[in-house]
């Protein structure tokens, strides 16, 4: 009788702990690269790449684009430079400055070139190139094409809370500017609102 005793409570025990470990599981389900999801309310890939569009878009439609084909007889060289977080928060810009990129690549109105940091790696493959490769496949030095415009940005943040409620407020401003005299030919901002309810939170 004990026997038993002692072998429904390990029983009943191990069923318990089973249960236990099966409500904390984890669950993940998969969901479209496209799909809106907005968890905590921080800036996420979403709004990384709508603004990137919108703003690119934007870009492409100002009269800039239009004098430089006409004066110019070609489509204008592009880079991406430097798009500082001055967030509250962390901010991954490398992905923002992707989709961008993406953007104006796809675009077809303009010619794109490599960043400072994809330069240092593809004149080191140049440089070896000089020394290990056959004469008729090197690529020789000194022939890169020099951008004429370079896009820069900032990303910034406000933020109104009280009690459980959080009003956060993005501002992204990006600035075209012509390499040839620091002209500056396209300004553009985009902002985002998003309104955060927590119940019984502080923040």
């Amino acid at each position: 009788m004990l026997n038993t005793f002692k072998n429904y409570t390990i029983a009943l025990v191990a069923a318990v702990t089973l249960a236990v470990i099966s409500a904390c599981g984890q669950q993940v389900t998969r969901v479209e690269t496209d799909a809106v999801v907005d968890l905590s309310g921080n800036w996420n890939d979403t709004d990384s790449r709508l603004v990137a569009d919108e703003m690119i878009q934007d870009a492409l439609s100002q009269s800039w684009l239009s004098r430089f084909n006409r004066e110019q007889g070609k489509p204008p060289t592009v880079i991406v430079g430097e798009v500082r977080n001055l967030s509250h928060e962390h901010i991954n810009t490398r992905t923002f400055i992707a989709d961008m990129e993406r953007a104006l690549i796809n675009s077809g109105e303009v010619d794109f070139v490599a960043s400072s940091e994809e330069r240092e790696e593809i004149r080191s493959e140049r440089k070896d190139q000089d020394l290990h490769a056959a004469e008729q496949t090197r690529k020789a030095m000194g022939q890169e094409i020099g951008a004429d415009f370079m896009l820069k940005g900032t990303i910034n943040t406000i933020i109104d809370a009280i009690s459980g409620e959080q009003v956060r407020f993005y501002q992204v401003d990006l600035t075209l500017i012509d390499l040839a005299n620091n002209r500056k030919v396209w300004l553009g901002q985009k902002k985002i609102k998003k309104t955060i309810e927590k119940s019984g939170l502080r923040w």
